[in-house]
């Protein structure tokens, strides 16, 4: 089963995805919330497998839901009518393994909350390349000049979850300097100068 909580400030939308989401056996619904507060209070009381999250909310925003549940933040995938492309930076800087438009179809949605269940990431091909031209990214070939060890390649998956050095550590066993060198190869392999082009570039060549 995956538990999916709910947020977003429009009870139409909540009552339309829920109603989608419950067509789906393997689907229940963790909890809802109304607003960017109320995510923040519920959540980490909830088991949350997936939080659905509308970046435009009253009193707190998606991002300040990202940014203040931290360590407690489930799996995250934004959903948002609006295709800002700092936002979707922002948000993947804050922890969230996921950017989806809702004009998405049911298939996508069921897809995409799949994959982020399992530790996967998922991000609207659009959106992705817009992504990579903003940050000045964007090539003919986004693979690395040199391929990616296996060990390397399941740091940048977690990179691409806003995990810090230490929690990757402590995901895979092992010491947070050895995940400091790590990234570090990994940013030369990709020829870029920060964490999130790495996982933008990881993302358009098809490693996440």
């Amino acid at each position: 089963m995956i538990r999916v909580f709910i947020a977003d400030d429009q009870l139409l939308i909540r009552q339309g995805i829920r109603t989608l989401l419950e067509m789906d056996a393997e689907i229940v619904i963790a909890g809802e919330a109304e607003d960017g507060v109320e995510a923040i209070d519920r959540v980490p009381a909830s088991e949350v497998d997936v939080l659905l999250l509308d970046v435009r909310m009253p009193k707190k925003s998606g991002l300040d839901v990202l940014r203040e549940l931290g360590s407690s933040l489930p799996p995250t995938l934004v959903l948002t009518t609006f295709d800002d492309t700092t936002v979707v930076l922002d948000a993947i800087r804050a922890g969230a393994r996921g950017f989806l438009l809702k004009d998405i179809s049911y298939q996508q949605l069921m897809t995409a909350i799949r994959a982020i269940a399992t530790g996967g990431t998922m991000f609207q091909p659009a959106i992705t390349q817009r992504l990579l031209r903003a940050a000045g990214t964007l090539t003919t070939d986004a693979l690395p000049d040199e391929a990616l060890t296996a060990r390397e390649l399941e740091v940048v998956r977690l990179m691409s979850g806003g995990y810090s050095n230490k929690e990757i550590a402590h995901a895979l066993g092992t010491a947070e300097g050895t995940i400091k060198n790590q990234v570090s190869s990994i940013l030369s392999k990709f020829g870029v100068r920060d964490r999130t082009r790495a996982v933008l570039k990881a993302l358009e060549a098809g490693l996440l």
